[in-house]
Order: C-alpha cells, then sequence, then structure tokens
C-alpha cells in the first residue's frame, strides 16, 4: 500500500515524514491571482511547505477547484475514478461559460440558437427569436469538457489520480490532517488497483449526488432525479434539422415532473428524461420520448445508454471543517430547467477561491470559517434562482393542463428575453413594468385555462 504524507508538520501535528510514492507530483507555478487574499490572523503559518487540498471528483467541479488551487501555489490533488466519465446530462452551458471559464469553442459541439417546447399535445413553440447574432447556447459531451478541465488543472500543477475514494479518517484535533484511503489505478498495478492514502489539509467533495464525502461529514440525505439518456446515431439528413436546434418534451408520458429532450451533439443526438417521483418508471418514460420524437429519429441506432442521480435540492449540511461539498456533491442542480455543470464549475471555482483567500495562497492553514465564505458568497448570488425555479416547477409541471399553459407562455417573445438573458449570462435582466405587468395578467389567464380544462378532463374521467 502506498501512501502520500505530510513533511514533518510545523504548526500542525508532528509526524514522520513518509516519502512519497506517486509519480504525477509536478512543479506548481505560482502566477498572482485577481481576487484580493487575506489569512486570518490566527491561522497558524506553514512551513517548509504549502497548504494540501484534495478534491474528490474530476467533473466540472472538480476541474475547476483544482485548477484554481493548483495556480495559486497550492499543493492539489485531484482524484478521480472515471477520466472517461460520460455523465448523462443534456449537456447545455451558458454563453457566460465559455468566456468565464475560458474554454475553447472547438470542445463545443454545437452552437444551439433555437429550441422548440413541445406540450402535452404536440402543440410545438419556437423559441430563440430574441437571442442576438452572436449569442447560443452550447452543446457539450461531458468526457469532453470534463477532461479539459482536468487537463488544464494538471498543467497548472494539480496532480491528478486515476483512483477511486473510499473513505476519510477525520482528524482528532483541529491542527491534524485529514487521511483519504482510496484504490490507485495507474496501469501497472493491475485491474484491481493497489490500495494508497494520502493526507491533506482539507477536502473538496465533488464527486456527484452519491458522494461519499458527503457522507462522510453527515451532510443528510436530499431528494435525486434519475437521468436516463440515450445517445443516438441518426441519419445524415436527420442531423441537419438539429444542427442548431433543441427540443424539449412536456407532459405525463415524457415525466410527471420534468421534461424530456433532444440535444445535438457533434454526430448524433442524446435523447433523454428524468423523474425524482416515479423512478421505477424511468425506461417508460424515455420510451415515451422516444415515441414524441420518433419521426425525427427514424433510422437512429442507440449508441449508447446513460443513467446517473441528480439532486433536487442542496443538502441540509455543505460544510464540516475543512471539508466543503461542491456541485451534485453538495445538490447544486436548479429545478424546472434541470442545469448543473455551469453551478457545478461555479461553485468549485468560489471554494477554492475562499481557500486560497484563507491560506494567503497556500502559506497558511485554513479553518471552517475561511470556507464558510464560500457559501456566504453563494447563498447570496445563486439562491433565489433556485427558490424562483422551485416555485415555476411546483406550478407548471403539476399537471398536463399547467404544461399546456406553461409551452403557451413560452410563445410570448418578453417572456423568452428574459429567460434567455438570465440563463446565458446567470444575470437577472431588468424588466419593463408595462411587459411586466401585462405577463403577469397572461400568466394568470394562463394558469385559469388550465384550471378549466383540467376540470372538464376530470369529468371525462368520472
Amino acid at each position: 500500500m502506498s501512501s502520500i504524507a505530510f513533511k514533518p508538520f510545523h504548526g500542525l501535528r508532528r509526524s514522520s515524514a513518509v516519502p512519497s510514492h506517486t509519480s504525477t507530483t509536478t512543479t506548481l507555478s505560482k502566477p498572482a491571482v485577481k481576487f484580493h487574499v487575506s489569512a486570518a490572523k490566527t491561522s497558524p503559518k506553514l512551513s517548509n511547505r504549502n497548504l494540501r487540498v484534495a478534491i474528490i471528483g474530476g467533473g466540472p467541479a472538480g476541474g475547476s477547484a483544482a485548477e484554481t488551487l493548483a495556480k495559486a501555489g497550492i499543493e492539489t490533488f485531484l482524484i478521480e475514478r472515471k477520466l472517461d466519465n460520460c455523465k448523462p446530462c443534456g449537456g447545455a452551458i451558458p454563453l457566460c461559460m465559455v468566456g468565464e471559464f475560458d474554454l475553447p469553442l472547438d470542445i463545443i459541439d454545437r452552437r444551439v440558437t433555437k429550441m422548440k417546447m413541445i406540450s402535452p399535445s404536440n402543440i410545438a413553440v419556437d423559441i430563440g427569436q430574441t437571442l442576438k447574432p452572436h449569442e447560443y447556447i452550447g452543446m457539450v459531451r461531458r468526457e469532453v469538457l470534463d477532461a479539459y478541465l482536468r487537463d488544464r488543472a494538471k498543467e497548472n500543477g494539480a496532480n491528478v489520480i486515476n483512483g477511486l475514494f473510499l473513505k476519510m479518517d477525520m482528524p482528532k484535533h483541529w491542527d491534524e490532517p485529514y487521511v483519504l484511503h482510496y484504490t490507485e489505478y495507474d496501469g501497472k498495478k493491475g485491474a484491481m488497483g493497489a490500495k494508497a492514502t494520502l493526507e491533506v489539509d482539507a477536502v473538496i467533495g465533488a464527486d456527484g449526488a452519491n458522494s461519499r464525502v458527503a457522507k462522510a461529514i453527515n451532510a443528510g440525505d436530499y431528494d435525486y432525479a434519475i437521468a436516463f439518456q440515450e445517445r443516438i446515431k441518426i441519419p445524415d439528413d436527420k442531423m441537419v434539422y438539429y444542427e442548431n436546434l433543441a427540443e424539449m418534451y412536456v407532459g405525463d408520458d415524457v415525466s410527471p415532473d420534468f421534461y424530456g429532450w433532444v440535444f445535438p451533439k457533434c454526430d448524433h443526438v442524446a435523447v433523454g428524461t428524468g423523474t425524482v417521483t416515479h423512478k421505477n418508471d424511468i425506461k417508460k418514460f424515455q420510451l415515451a420520448t422516444r415515441n414524441r420524437a420518433k419521426d425525427k429519429i427514424l433510422g437512429g441506432k442507440i449508441i449508447r445508454v446513460e443513467a446517473h442521480p441528480i439532486p433536487e435540492h442542496p443538502r441540509p449540511r455543505r460544510l464540516s471543517g475543512r471539508v466543503a461539498l461542491v456541485g451534485d456533491a453538495a445538490g447544486y442542480v436548479t429545478k424546472c430547467s434541470g442545469e448543473g455543470i455551469y453551478f457545478a464549475a461555479k461553485s468549485g471555482r468560489m471554494c477554492a477561491e475562499a481557500i486560497v483567500e484563507g491560506s494567503q495562497n497556500g502559506k497558511k492553514m485554513v479553518d471552517e470559517g475561511d470556507l464558510r465564505k464560500y457559501l456566504e458568497k453563494w447563498d447570496k448570488k445563486y439562491w433565489p434562482t433556485y427558490k424562483v425555479l422551485d416555485v415555476l416547477q411546483k406550478v407548471f409541471y403539476r399537471s398536463n393542463p399547467a404544461r399546456e399553459a406553461f409551452v403557451e407562455m413560452c410563445a410570448d417573445e418578453y417572456v423568452q428575453k428574459m429567460t434567455f438573458d438570465s440563463y446565458l449570462y446567470k444575470t437577472v435582466a431588468p424588466g419593463n413594468p408595462l411587459e411586466d405587468l401585462k405577463l403577469a395578467v397572461n400568466t394568470i389567464g394562463s394558469l385559469v385555462r388550465a384550471n378549466a380544462l383540467r376540470k372538464e378532463m376530470e369529468k371525462l374521467n368520472v
């Protein structure tokens, strides 16, 4: 069994030096960071070494956190079991993420400028007429995006370990390290891998909805959805239809509490759905989604089937000691839209920035107060978004008549502008008071009509 341990501590628990048996250690570069750096006066200064941080999970949250830490001179370890991870999400990213995270355009499969929202009765509403010429929704494959972010973290000095995180020994005193136990797979130790340990000062849990880090800190449970997706290779002439178009289907047939989707990728489409309340029926909902889109994907061949849990709300606890949760592990997926990629990457970066700031670029120890600053900033910036989308899901996804009303609303140009501006740039666009009033009246009207339709349908079912 190999281990990676601290040099003798100065200001921390003393331990005998253990030689490193990993070959991934890289000299870390230390460019100046753009945000203000200040460590607590009570934080002990580290001697003869920099702060050590482990990130468990190599998705957008883990990759973004690792890059930020490594750039600041912090000794960074990223542990990821599936380096070819293909998480079954739609793969949509907002335009602001491309610039904010400096993503190269060649990892974006499609630039979606048109969407069709399709009601339970198959009424289709075209969305996208308010987009400016340079605006689009990016479509990515997770295996491509995740690998890019991990590689960039590695280039900046992070140690990327192909390993399966098993458990974590908690420190018995505030100045002791966390001891991580994992199985390392480096191609030399056989398919079973080799047991290894790693001592670190802080841990970022970016290991998804089934987070073992969350379990280790008793972060509590949350409701989760099952997302099911098939990648379908369709004929070239049919792929032309989806060149810059995505489709969203709503209805009890495709999901009682979410939506079905057909999103374009590089040379195929991703067809999927999800549900919280009827997980055992997920394959039935997937079949219904395929049937709703059957004329447009006719002749297609399924090339990959994927399924994964998706959190429905933040965990009761996202921080304990020097351990913080980000991304899906923290529960950062929005209701109604199911968006998670941007929020995962953003939370990973914000958590890492809090550690950099609290440790004075890795020179001092951090404590829970330093990491809590990340949660305070996160909640202040994004909590209202989660609450609004939660309300929208409860109002418009509760029945087929309500979904018909929702699709009807989507035809309104003002609704489209406000929705796309908020999604693409992650800011609440200032509205026009008169248009806001009209929207409120139209919304009430749509809901009244939906309720009347529901009552008539109930009469027919008696």
